[in-house]
């Protein structure tokens, strides 16, 4: 369903990314959807692709510019070398400006695992976006004050999750709460990156499809005047 593109960012450069359209016509709100730490593969494209079925026009950054990881130790490697500001504020505001600029009035930012720490991060600097949805992931105390979020939130947590354990979820969520940001946070009985059946083993079906299911409903609620639904 989609399509390979190149996008301009707010400094002038070129980015490239992959494009997922709608049915829905010109006015389908946008979204902008963060890989995992794997690269933009044939999974985060058949998410994007899910969203665009469901309404939605999406356009996922390819922070990593190409290179695609098949094991930990790569994706680990590709990590390491990214600059999480930079693709937070250039990469995401672009890949926004890009999303209105095709017909989208209003637009999240979504993200899975180190997508999920790059749109909590945009959703701390950035004023481009309406809402944003994170699936465990979120980025460090220093690197930004999550009471500085100014739009609604919902979070997919793990309980069993050593990359991002409930400890530090539960002091994101104070912080949030006596900013008085609005925010939905669900917790799940799974492992980190329950929802990739393609991940680390802790591929979970139920789970991943509620929190699915919620997320699509929180982006229709939040994106959409009518808060119609599609699957």
């Amino acid at each position: 369903m989609g399509r390979s593109i190149e996008f301009a960012r707010p400094d002038g450069a070129s980015a490239p990314g992959y494009l997922a359209e709608p049915q829905t016509g010109n006015g389908a709100p946008g979204v902008v959807l963060f890989e995992e730490w794997w690269g933009v593969n044939e999974q985060i494209k058949e998410t994007a692709d899910r969203l665009a079925n469901s309404g939605f026009r999406v356009l996922v950054p390819d922070v990593f510019r190409g290179k695609v990881a098949a094991t930990g130790d790569e994706a680990n490697h590709l990590v390491e070398g990214l600059d999480f500001a930079d693709a937070a504020t250039q990469d995401a505001r672009g890949a926004a400006s890009e999303l209105r600029n095709l017909g989208s009035d209003r637009v999240a930012v979504m993200g899975f695992c180190m997508g999920g720490a790059l749109a909590m991060l945009a959703a701390i600097h950035d004023t481009d976006f309406d809402a944003a949805v994170v699936f465990y992931g979120h980025p460090p105390a220093e690197a930004g004050d999550p009471a500085r979020v100014q739009i609604p939130i919902m979070g997919h947590w793990a309980n069993d999750d050593r990359f991002f354990p409930p400890e530090g979820v539960d002091e994101l969520e104070r912080t949030l709460q006596r900013a008085g940001v609005a925010h939905e946070f669900y917790r799940y009985d799974a492992g980190h990156a329950f929802y990739n059946p393609g991940g680390i083993g802790n591929y979970h079906a139920e789970h991943a499809e509620t929190a699915w299911e919620r997320s699509v409903d929180f982006l229709n609620r939040t994106l959409r005047a009518s808060g119609s639904t599609a699957d």
